[in-house]
């Protein structure tokens, strides 16, 4: 069997049986080394949609409970300047009183990106809800927080279909 570059390189007596274990503990550095890449790229987006969803799961508890006035005034600027907190809490009542009480809600999906059609650059997190309520089995919310300047994280949208 011919020996490879490596087992030659890092020993030249080393026997065909140890040059096996050799390959394999390199191959397996490799891979963990890959992953552990793949990982530290990904991480720093999925920190971002962690608190960004559990923001949102704190802003989507003052909706549940009809406190639109509050889920107003913790809402992203951007949101609390294109809506009056009369205009929020007049279309969150019409919005939402016909589907009647949350049942359960499961998100479905969570995508950061830095760029949304009609907003400015930014941090964003789009994130989707299979949700049930009392008078409507099957809707879907999305809320999409966004990073302000202070650092946390607060709702620029919410959708209701």
């Amino acid at each position: 069997m011919a020996r490879s570059w490596m087992a030659r390189a890092v020993c030249p007596r080393l026997s065909s049986c140890h040059e096996r274990i050799l390959m394999k503990l390199f191959a397996a550095a490799l891979l963990l080394s890959a992953t552990t890449f793949a990982h530290a790229q990904g991480a720093p987006n999925q920190e971002a949609i962690d608190a960004a969803k559990k923001a949102a799961d704190t802003w989507l508890a003052l909706v549940d409970a009809g406190q639109y006035k509050a889920s107003w005034e913790q809402a992203a600027e951007p949101l609390r300047k294109a809506v009056s907190v009369t205009q929020w809490e007049q279309g969150s009542r019409a919005a939402r009183m016909p589907v009647g009480a949350l049942q359960g809600r499961t998100l479905a999906s969570s995508t950061y990106t830095t760029t949304l059609p009609g907003a400015p650059q930014g941090q964003y997190v789009v994130l989707e809800y299979t949700t049930r309520f009392a008078d409507r089995a099957n809707a879907v919310e999305t809320v999409i927080p966004t990073l302000e300047a202070d650092g946390k994280w607060r709702m620029a949208g919410y959708f209701l279909k």
